[in-house]
Formats: structure tokens, C-alpha cells, sequence
């Protein structure tokens, strides 16, 4: 099944369900005022230029670059290194924070598979064998995920650890890694409001050395809802905000302290941008961190292998269905329904196919549970691995019938 994969969506074009970028409204007080050009608020910050189909998938969304290139475009929103982004506050000695910490990130490339897209990000190293902290938007859709350390400039291979899509945080790992450069991790239980920050990424998704953002903390505590078109939404609290110019790419980056401790990740920002005619991106915003104390609190749950409602531990079952909000589909049975999970495309060769479902029906429970929306089917597989058997429900012009389908082996969600 096709869901937002963290990257940019497109609507249903002859393929496959995705990406209608979610866009982020933080609850009253109003967000600032926007600027001139194309202003968005949104997650943070992964660059794509496509969409993948999964089982389970989900989380939050960047804004919507170039949705139907084959590869990362090359008119992405990819600014200039230094002075390229929009200072805001700067913290003493900005480059000796960032040397602190460059050499223990990691610039992230995924493979949307399914239409050969790419989406960058990027990742924090926690262990000299490899483990990597990012966001779960990051790695979504994944059939593929390289990274290069900065420090060695290595390009490795990575698999997924486990993911938290509810929290936005994921564990990769890179694949015969030795000897790497860990960040040194603070703590978020210290920080104020008027602390000097600089968020460090990979912005724009050009790769090479880590641009830096400086700023300062403005708010904690802070939640932003993501509300797609189709009315579904989700949530992330507990955040660190900050003025500082975070940029697409820079998604699973650290947030770091004047000290050089790394104290958030982040991962949305409330971004005022526009592109000039050079194809430069010009602007600057809110960004928005997870606290580094929650997501190394999730990090070593997935690295312990401890599953729960919220977190998945290894690979990600699959269905192949492309689905969207009943209520808003025109599918072709007779009735009209205002639940389920509308079918608006089956994989070839996917268990949905090999079932027999076809474009058009409606996943109406899946294991007995009530599937009300392409959300909740998302939330229920995410508990299934490949070969895992689920019953599925199905409203079929024939009527609702009840298919058992073994899911294969998927993309991250």
C-alpha cells in the first residue's frame, strides 16, 4: 500500500498513490506571517523526486520539490553552502561547532524503487560500527538506502534497524562499518528558550560537507499537526522550536548546542522560501527538533529489538495496493461508502494481486479490526512483517468478501 513516504506525493497519475505533502499548522498562536513567494509549512526536509509503495507506510511529509522526475531534479530546492541560508542569531564560534560534529554524520540516499525515485536526508552516527539515528520520513518507501560518512568519506550500504513512525525517528545500519566518528550526544532536559543553536544537515540534498544553520531556541514544548487533503492528520509533540534556516535535506540532522552537544534532531520546519532566478532558494523560517533525549530513548528500544504499538522492529511487510480515503474515491461499486480504504491501484505481481483484489474495492477490516481510512490500514499493518498472513475484509461490486493475503517483503515505512 501506498502512503506518504515522507518525501513529496503525487496524486494518483496512471500509478501509484502518494505524496500530497502535509502540510504542518501548529496550534494557536497563528504561525508567523509568510513571506513573498511559495511559503510553506511543512515537515522538515527530506528532498525527493518520487514516491514508493509499501505495506505499512506513513509519517510526514516535505515539501512537494519536483514529484515526477526520475531522480533528484536538477532544479532542486538546493541552496548555496555558507552564506546561503538566512542567519538569523549566530552562536559563538558557528565552524567550531560544526567540526565537532560533521565527521559524525551522515548524508543519506534512498531508492524509491518502484518508480526508481531518490530522496536524501540525513543521519546522526551513534556507534563507531555504524548505527544510525534519522527520521522515519527519511527512510520511508526505501528499497535502497546508501549513506557516505563525512568522516571517511566511505559510501555505505544501509538496512533498517526499526522505526518509529508516530515519532518520526528511525535506526539504520550501515553495512561493514568500522571505526567511525560518533556524535557526542547531550542532553535536551537543559535547554531554554534563547539558547544558541546550529541546526546541521544536508541541505538540499547535494551532498558534501554539512551546511550549517545557526539560530536560537524560541519555544519548547511545541506540537505541529499534519493535516493532508483527505482530512487524515498526525501529530508530533514535545518539540524544540528554533529560528534558524533548516532546509530541505537537512531532515535527521542534529540540532546542536553552543557547546557542540547534540541535543535535537531535526525534522519540520515552518520554512519562508522562494526561488530566484538562479534557482537558488532564498528565505528563512522555524524549524522544529525532536528532543535528543526522546529520540535516543526510542533509539534504544529499536536497538534492543523491542517492538511495540509505535515501533518496528526490522523489515516492513508488503501488500501492493495503491488506496485512498473512501469518501473521497469513486471506485466501482454500486453503493457509496464513507469508510475504508479505497483500492486505486494494485502492484503487479504483489500478494494483493495474487489475491485477487483489483482497483476499486474497499479494505473494510483487516484481522476483524474496522479499517475506516487509509491511515488506520497503514497503523494495522505496521504490526505485520513479510510472511505474516492478515484476513482483509473486502467490498467487492460482488459484495464483501473476506481474502487472506502473506505479505512479501517491502519498502521502510
Amino acid at each position: 500500500m501506498t502512503e506518504p513516504y515522507g518525501y513529496p506525493q503525487m496524486q494518483d497519475q496512471g500509478g501509484y498513490h502518494g505524496y500530497q505533502g502535509y502540510q504542518y499548522q501548529p496550534p494557536p498562536p497563528p504561525p508567523p506571517p509568510r513571506r513573498t513567494g511559495r511559503t510553506v509549512l511543512t515537515v522538515a526536509l527530506a528532498v525527493a523526486a518520487g514516491v514508493a509503495l509499501g505495506a505499512a507506510a506513513g509519517g510526514y511529509i516535505p515539501t512537494l520539490l519536483n514529484s515526477q522526475n526520475s531522480s533528484l531534479p536538477s532544479q532542486t530546492y538546493a541552496p548555496p553552502r555558507q552564506p546561503g541560508r538566512t542567519e538569523t542569531q549566530t552562536p559563538q564560534d558557528t565552524s567550531g561547532v560544526a567540526a565537532k560534529i560533521d565527521p559524525a554524520l551522515v548524508d543519506i540516499t534512498t531508492t524509491l524503487g518502484f518508480q526508481q525515485a531518490q530522496a536524501a536526508g540525513t543521519g546522526i552516527v551513534l556507534s563507531a560500527t555504524g548505527l544510525v539515528l534519522t527520521n522515519n520520513h527519511v527512510i520511508n518507501g526505501a528499497t535502497r538506502i546508501s549513506a557516505v560518512d563525512i568522516g571517511n568519506g566511505q559510501t555505505y550500504q544501509a538496512a533498517v534497524v526499526g522505526y518509529d513512525r508516530s515519532h518520526d525517528v528511525a535506526v539504520i545500519q550501515l553495512e561493514n562499518a568500522s571505526g567511525l566518528a560518533v556524535a557526542p550526544i547531550g542532553s535536551s532536559a537543559g535547554v531554554a528558550q534563547g539558547d544558541s543553536i546550529v541546526a546541521i544537515g544536508n541541505a538540499g540534498g547535494v551532498g558534501g560537507a554539512p551546511s550549517v544553520a545557526p539560530g536560537t531556541v524560541t519555544a519548547l514544548q511545541q506540537a505541529i499537526t499534519a493535516s493532508s487533503e483527505d482530512g487524515t492528520s498526525e501529530q508530533l509533540t514535545g518539540l524544540i522550536q528554533v529560528a534558524a534556516d533548516v532546509q530541505p535535506g537537512d531532515s535527521g540532522g542534529p540540532l546542536v548546542s553552543a557547546d557542540g552537544k547534540v541535543i535535537g534532531m531535526d525534522t519540520a520546519a515552518s520554512q519562508g522560501f522562494q526561488m530566484d532566478r538562479g534557482g537558488q532558494a532564498t528565505g528563512g523560517g522555524q524549524g522544529f527538533a525532536i528532543p535528543i533525549d526522546q529520540a535516543i530513548a526510542i533509539e534504544k528500544q529499536i536497538a534492543a529489538h523491542q517492538a511495540s504499538a509505535t515501533v518496528h522492529i526490522g523489515d516492513s511487510g508488503f501488500l501492493g495496493v495503491n488506496v485512498q480515503v473512501a469518501s473521497t474515491a469513486r471506485g466501482r461499486r454500486t453503493q457509496d461508502t464513507t469508510n475504508g480504504a479505497v483500492i486505486s491501484g494494485v502492484v503487479q505481481g504483489s500478494p494483493a494481486e495474487a489475491a485477487g483484489i483489483t482497483q476499486g474495492d474497499v479494505i473494510v477490516t483487516l484481522n476483524g479490526r474496522t479499517v475506516d481510512s487509509w491511515n488506520t490500514l497503514t497503523n494495522l499493518l505496521t504490526a505485520f512483517h513479510p510472511g505474516d498472513r492478515v484476513t482483509l475484509g473486502v467490498d467487492t461490486p460482488q459484495g464483501q468478501q473476506n481474502v487472506t493475503v502473506q505479505l512479501a517483503k517491502g519498502p521502510a515505512q
